[in-house]
């Protein structure tokens, strides 16, 4: 791709025009389906291996359950297949909206299933469907959000608006969790360790139920909205693709390639600090007949608000990731990233061998998932920077959702395994940083896409807009490109 002129100084439209409007229903939608997709995992941890995997042996049922988990990384992949391709050949709104509902039912199907208690084999195999559901969405609603925010920024903002839509990520986290601590809470377990009888049987649906109503909120946004001058651009120039995934297999083949190892540490990480940890954290601290390994030894509620901790700290950096990226650049942000998740990696074991205080838990997640927010927040600009205007819903959703596939999926079965019964998470660490020595490796062959062109100058051609113009300008107003 070209470079683009020098960034644009002109002034931001004033708060409340459209341009506020984009970043808002990118972040609402971006937080509703990472709700969805982090109210399923939290529960594939502390109530699925009961409720729909019973079996004599915890640990078989807790990898039982991860396997669904994994389910969807696999299914993520097809939606942003699908759904790349209406993006790239219908546009992004109406693409964005049609994967929110999606994943929205989904989830909400979810907290209706019986359990194995009540139709046997069936309840697993229901579980396994709707997860596969979940994932088809969610592979299309990530690519989406992040081209509707760097789509509309203001030249040399795109990373700080494309970081905007990964807050997301830990917004949800937050929603999510934070739901089952209030519901632990008004349910607790019993001081022997029993789960509460009522969220057993109810209780642990109520996240699920509640996504019908996030879903309303995250729809009456995205129908405000209209289509990016940038697409209107190639609508308008007939040079929409006609199957956007075969165009982006013949070329932009290497983007595709890059991309998805550049996003393999960040999904590693993710997933280890959150739902491996989450595992850990709660397994008794000593060894027995039903606890073949050892863990931390804290309740699941005491876990949670730890980890909730250290996921504020994600959201926090992200942003800042995105400014980094906009002041420095994409490139080497991700770099000195990478390599402090190759050196964090390499510590698991060291943090837990003297003390598995609250103190040194919580510095230990506030650390890891630091790294998280500088590593996700510069992605949600670089994967789309990778690919032409008429193929980057297909080309940015399949690299970050194939990364899913390499990253995500398995990292919590694999931690699982790697994880010894004396408690020792040395391999756990070392997993993480080759996965981090990879994505370093391939970001050693991106070229610095700040300056990339991004499609503002067909859009200028065609449509007689002027590639520097904000979003508030009067006649991009007129253009009813962003218009209310």
């Amino acid at each position: 791709m070209s470079a683009a002129s020098a960034p644009s100084t002109t002034t931001p439209a004033p708060a409340g025009n459209p341009r506020s409007r984009v970043v808002i229903a990118s972040l609402v939608g971006t937080s509703i389906e990472f709700y969805d997709f982090y109210v399923y995992a939290t529960a594939a941890v502390l109530v699925f291996p009961t409720l729909f995997f019973p079996n004599e042996d915890p640990t078989a049922s807790q990898l039982s359950s991860f396997v669904t988990f994994a389910l969807a990384f696999f299914a993520r992949p097809v939606g942003s297949i699908i759904f790349g391709h209406f993006g790239d050949r219908v546009g992004r709104k109406a693409t964005l909206v049609a994967s929110l509902l999606v994943m929205g039912t989904a989830t909400f199907l979810i907290g209706c299933l019986p359990t194995f208690d009540t139709i046997g084999v069936w309840a697993p195999v229901l579980l396994a469907v709707m997860r596969f559901a979940q994932g088809v969405g969610l592979g299309g609603e990530w690519s989406g959000a992040a081209l509707l925010a760097t789509e509309n920024a203001p030249k040399g903002k795109r990373g700080v608006f494309g970081s905007l839509p990964q807050l997301g990520a830990p917004i949800g986290f937050l929603l999510a969790n934070g739901l089952f601590i209030a519901i632990n809470a008004a349910m607790p377990a019993s001081a022997d360790g029993t789960a509460n009888a009522d969220f057993q049987a109810w209780g642990w649906r109520i996240p699920f139920l509640l996504s019908a109503v996030l879903v309303i909120v995250g729809l009456y946004v995205r129908f405000k909205l209209v289509e990016s001058t940038v697409f209107r651009g190639v609508q308008e120039s007939g040079t929409v693709a006609k199957v956007p995934l075969a165009r982006v297999f013949r070329t932009s083949w290497r983007p595709l390639i890059i991309g998805t190892f550049g996003m393999v540490a960040t999904y590693v990480l993710f997933y280890f600090m959150t739902t491996f940890t989450l595992t850990y954290g709660t397994t008794g601290a000593t060894a027995g007949p039903l606890v073949p390994k050892i863990g931390l030894g804290y309740s699941r509620g005491e876990f949670l608000t730890l980890l909730m901790i250290g996921v504020v700290f994600f959201g926090i950096l992200t942003p800042v990731a995105g400014f980094l990226a906009d002041r420095f650049g994409r490139r080497s942000t991700l770099l000195w990233t990478t390599a402090g998740i190759a050196v964090f990696g390499l510590t698991f074991q060291i943090w837990f061998a003297a003390s598995h205080g609250p103190i040194t838990v919580v510095t230990f997640l506030i650390v890891g998932l630091s790294l998280m927010g500088l590593t996700f927040g510069p992605m949600g600009a670089l994967l789309p920077e990778l690919f032409p205007t008429n193929v980057r819903y297909t080309g940015s959703a399949v690299a970050y959702n194939v990364a899913s596939i390499l990253g995500a999926s398995l990292a919590p079965t694999v931690a699982l395994a790697l994880w010894k019964a004396d408690g020792n998470i040395f391999l756990v660490g070392l997993y993480l940083t080759i996965a981090a020595v990879v994505t370093l490796v391939a970001l050693f062959f991106v070229k610095e896409t700040r300056h990339a062109d991004f499609g503002e100058a067909e859009a200028e051609r065609v449509l007689g807009i002027p590639a520097d113009a904000t979003v508030g300008d009067d006649h991009v107003r007129s253009s009813g490109s962003l218009a209310p």
